[in-house]
């Protein structure tokens, strides 16, 4: 079976020339043409409706095929990066930072363009390795089997620390994709 049927995608405002892109996304088959057919509630819906609206028609342009999943999410994640989201300044409707989970922030702190951007897509990567750890392990799994299994564990003044993995478990918790039975974790899915 082949593996490399992945590509990438963006979606573009052609009310602006040249035609600016306000989405990027990866996928197989018709993905990039759903959006336009499939409605939702994102930003990238309503932008789509917003083009529509003006009488013309949103352009999807496929900026690289015959990828490896893998390569397909690496280079989904440096156009993102690179673009940034509305949310941080940036061209795209993207929703790659969860909302609500902005903490409080230091007066006179500079974030560089696409540093939130790639930070939640890495913690969107280290989340799938560990729900996919759970799920092959149905007895579940310790907070420290995450942490040293997948390196999550660091070693700080000679000691080690596993709170990179306990606040991933945290989020997964909170999102339902997991749950909790005394020290372990199991799959919800």
């Amino acid at each position: 079976m082949p593996t490399n049927f992945y590509y990438i995608y963006a979606l573009k405002d052609p009310r602006v020339s040249p035609a600016k892109p306000f989405y990027i996304g990866k996928g197989t088959g018709s993905r990039a043409y759903d959006h336009l057919v499939k409605p939702d509630k994102t930003l990238k819906y309503k932008r789509i409706c917003d083009i529509i609206a003006s009488e013309k028609t949103p352009l999807v342009d496929i900026l690289a095929d015959d990828l490896t999943e893998t390569q397909a999410l690496k280079l989904e994640a440096e156009l993102i990066s690179a673009f940034g989201t509305e949310t941080t300044g940036g061209l795209l409707t993207n929703t790659v930072v969860p909302a609500g989970l902005g903490g409080k922030k230091r007066k006179n702190l500079i974030v560089p363009q696409g540093a939130v951007e790639r930070a939640q897509i890495g913690l969107e990567f280290i989340k799938s390795a560990i729900v996919e750890l759970i799920r092959m392990n149905s007895d579940g799994i310790t907070n420290a089997d995450a942490a040293s299994l997948l390196g999550l564990r660091s070693d700080y003044r000679g000691r080690q620390k596993d709170y990179l993995s306990y606040s991933v478990l945290g989020l997964l918790l909170r999102e339902g994709k997991i749950r909790r039975e005394g020290n372990k974790h199991i799959s919800n899915q």
